[in-house]
């Protein structure tokens, strides 16, 4: 993918896992993006330890992949943060 397809990639990715974890308030588009980009990586590397293939592209799969990954991402501060 492209650079520009990584930032709104990243971006949806990171406005629904802030949604989904009620944290949509205190992140604006620019930690979205990197919510949704590092949670994209770790998805795709949480998907290679179950035996997945991590991110294929622009389509649902990956969006969930990437999903999975913001939201463990968005978990794991809001516990170190505690």
């Amino acid at each position: 993918m492209g650079i520009i397809l990584w930032v709104v990639f990243g971006g949806l990715v990171g406005w629904v896992a802030s949604m989904l974890m009620s944290t949509n308030a205190q992140m604006g588009l620019v930690a979205n993006v990197v919510v949704g980009v590092i949670g994209a990586v770790l998805g795709g590397f949480i998907m290679s330890l179950i035996g997945g293939t991590g991110i294929t592209g622009f389509n649902l799969y990956s969006f969930l992949v990437a999903l999975v990954g913001a939201v463990a991402l968005i978990w794991i501060v809001k516990m170190v943060r505690k």
